[in-house]
């Protein structure tokens, strides 16, 4: 090693020079990993974590011999040993990396963002990120009780089969909650049947005047569930780009969650 890279090593270890330093190095390059869910690159944990090249690799090969980091064709991602660490509380792992997920979604897109399911024949909402610039919708009217008006409850409602549909409807009858809900139970079924599963649903003031929504299906195992956006009704210009841009990001927040 060239003594200039010596002498910033020397430097580097007296400045952080305790019983916990390979601790925080270990974690500040999980840390940049996760950042990267298709693969971190050599350069990227360099970059992104500050430390010397050479201490990278080293920490990049004691995290994959136990199993913490995991080599792909790009680089690393975190490795199958979190999921061991969580198995005791994993739902509580999930929830935690799910919110983070969505504040950074919420962030880039401007918007309240909102993950749902649909479990034991009722809508969930499982996780919101909001903010003072980005408002979630008022539950005027118990999100359980309106699936048929609102975005989430729409796009839960399009993935169930034609029975458990009309058992929804059944339990959960169809009410006026704006000029703008539909009211037609036949109306209502057919737009859910003919719904492509790619293309977001959207609420336009149907559920509450002052806000438009949208939501796309997500799939993570038999879970039947959502991702969703609101924003206020003067961006309303902003949805339709918003949306497609939700859509985008489904797929990979859920890998992500799987991790």
């Amino acid at each position: 090693m060239p003594a200039h890279g010596q002498g910033h090593q020397i430097m580097l270890d007296q400045g952080e020079f305790g019983p916990h330093t390979s601790l925080r190095r270990a974690l500040r390059l999980l840390e940049a990993a996760d950042r990267h869910p298709y693969g971190a690159g050599l350069a990227d944990l360099v970059r992104e974590t500050g430390l010397p090249e050479p201490v990278v690799r080293d920490l990049i090969s004691l995290l994959c011999t136990e199993g913490y980091l995991q080599s792909t064709d790009v680089g690393w991602v975190l490795g199958g040993t979190f999921a061991m660490l969580g198995q005791y509380n994993r739902e509580q792992l999930i929830r935690v990396r799910l919110q983070h997920k969505l504040t950074e979604l919420r962030d880039e897109l401007g918007a309240a963002v909102y993950f749902s399911r649909y479990h034991d024949g009722e809508l969930r909402v499982e996780a919101v990120a909001d903010g003072e610039h980005a408002p979630a919708v008022h539950e005027w009217v118990d999100f359980k009780a309106t699936a048929h008006a609102s975005a989430i409850g729409k796009c839960l409602l399009s993935q169930l089969d034609h029975d458990g549909r009309l058992d929804h409807l059944s339990r959960h009858p169809i009410a006026r909650l704006t000029s703008r809900t539909i009211t037609d139970s036949d109306q209502l079924m057919q737009r859910l049947e003919r719904q492509p599963a790619t293309v977001p649903m959207l609420d336009l003031q149907e559920y509450a005047l002052g806000t438009v929504c949208a939501a796309v299906p997500v799939t993570a195992g038999t879970t039947v569930g959502c991702l969703a956006m609101s924003l206020p009704v003067a961006n309303a210009h902003r949805l339709r780009a918003a949306a497609e841009l939700l859509a985008e990001r489904a797929a990979p927040l859920m890998l992500a969650m799987a991790v």
